[in-house]
């Protein structure tokens, strides 16, 4: 049994649409555990989870479907206004640390070597977190590209999704390792 000093952790970051899925498809398919932030959120913020009681308690019910589900293209459109994005973050950020931290500690207590995948891993201060980033890159226009048709955004809406976070670029001194 390792402790969390001999575990070496980790992150995975890179942009929206840059291809870290991929990437950790093949980290998985290694072998590896890997500790994924977006399912975490996505879990959380299902009927009755930590962030879907928190986002409802902010943003009242407006946000949800008819099913009680939460309308999660309302909230996107709510919440990437500049305004709502940092107040989310605030409210949503809390918890999330608190339960990436959980999973963490519970998983160094398994696991020699594991990754968590966290697409804001800079920008939300998650550095100190790991032994070494990974950082998955491509070209802005790849990425704008993935994004518009993954999604099926407008160039303009993916241009300012893209610009709503840290740019490949301003990521790469974070990173021990880029993944091109």
């Amino acid at each position: 049994v390792s402790s969390l000093s001999e575990t070496m952790i980790i992150g995975l970051t890179g942009g929206i649409a840059s291809g870290k899925s991929t990437v950790v498809e093949m980290i998985k398919e290694a072998g590896y555990k890997v500790i994924d932030a977006d399912q975490l959120v996505h879990d959380m913020q299902a009927k009755g989870g930590r962030l879907y009681r928190a986002l409802l308690d902010w943003l009242g019910e407006e946000i949800l479907l008819p099913n009680g589900e939460l309308n999660r293209s309302k909230l996107g459109q709510l919440i990437f206004s500049n305004e709502m994005r940092h107040r989310s973050a605030e409210i949503q950020g809390t918890i999330i640390r608190e339960e990436l931290a959980a999973q963490r500690d519970c998983l160094a207590k398994k696991e020699d070597v594991f990754f968590m995948d966290i697409p804001l891993l800079i920008e939300n201060g998650y550095q100190d977190w790991f032994d070494q980033i990974w950082l998955v890159a491509v070209l802005p226009e790849v990425q704008r590209q993935r994004l518009m048709k993954r999604n099926h955004l407008s160039s303009k809406e993916a241009s300012m999704r893209i610009a709503s976070q840290m740019s490949l670029e301003e990521k790469k001194p974070y990173a021990s390792l880029v993944l091109d």
